[in-house]
């Protein structure tokens, strides 16, 4: 399994922006689809966008669509997620995994948890006045 290591977040204001990096310390992410989570409090961690492994395939929730931009380094081992426009709905803590149950085509975001997916500590992201 790969290792992933999140980043970038904090304390925001209302109408601010932040990039979150997803890094593999064990691989290349080359093989893999990635998806963005997050989970606020009191609320189920739900998928938000994923990129495919070709990233030919990107895909966005409607209440980040707009907002939100996945993207993969050039080196194949970051994953990053472009936050604009944050409001405080989009608090919460944001993971990074790959799992064979995460299904990014084109038009299509799906995620069904396997006890195969690697899995990011998480990254808190904050937004408040």
């Amino acid at each position: 399994q790969v290792q992933l290591v999140e980043s970038g977040g904090g304390l925001v204001q209302p109408g601010g922006s932040l990039r979150l990096s997803c890094t593999a310390s064990s691989a290349t992410l080359d093989y893999y689809a990635v998806g963005w989570f997050r989970q606020a409090p009191g609320k189920e961690r739900e998928l938000i966008s994923c990129i495919s492994a070709n990233a030919g395939a990107t895909n966005y929730i409607d209440a980040v669509k707009g907002r939100f931009t996945i993207s993969r380094l050039s080196d194949k081992k970051v994953v990053f997620l472009g936050m604009n426009n944050l409001t405080p709905e989009d608090t919460a803590v944001y993971f990074c995994a790959t799992d064979p149950g995460l299904i990014c085509t084109a038009g299509n975001l799906f995620h069904r948890r396997t006890d195969f997916g690697s899995w990011g500590q998480g990254t808190q992201v904050t937004v408040s006045s």
